[in-house]
């Protein structure tokens, strides 16, 4: 029987995912700064989130981005939508894709959702000269 642990392969296999997409300064920078105890929610945000669901066939990362988008304005969580648009913009998520998922999530979850989540999206946007970018 062999010792190794499927949760370590997944957790590598996460980490692997995670870095593509939120790229490895914000991964690596996360993971330097988590003591013991943020340590464990590491490990189980990069092996169920990055190693078990964004690896799952049947959707790209692309689509996943969208969907993750949606919800993130469904929860309301201005902080993870900046995180995640970058990681958009990483999987070939175009702008105006962002502005229709960003529209179709404000007519199911509300204006003050919808406003909040559009705005940082348009602030990343900027900051990563994604407007100049969509527009060549």
């Amino acid at each position: 029987m062999s010792n190794s642990n499927p949760l370590d392969a997944l957790f590598q296999e996460g980490l692997q995912t995670r870095r593509e997409v939120l790229g490895p300064d914000y991964v690596d920078g996360s993971l330097a700064k988590a003591n013991d105890f943020m340590m464990s929610f590491q490990r189980i945000t990069t092996e169920w989130c990055w190693g078990y669901a964004w690896n799952r066939p049947g959707l790209d990362r692309k689509t996943r981005s969208l969907l993750n988008l949606a919800m993130l304005t469904a929860l309301n969580r201005s902080n993870e939508i900046k995180l995640h648009v970058k990681g958009a913009l990483n999987n070939g998520v175009t702008v105006d894709e962002i502005k229709e998922t960003l529209l179709h999530a404000t007519v199911y979850c509300g204006i003050p959702a919808g406003l909040d989540a559009f705005k940082v999206a348009n602030q990343v946007l900027e900051e990563e000269g994604a407007f100049k970018k969509d527009q060549e």
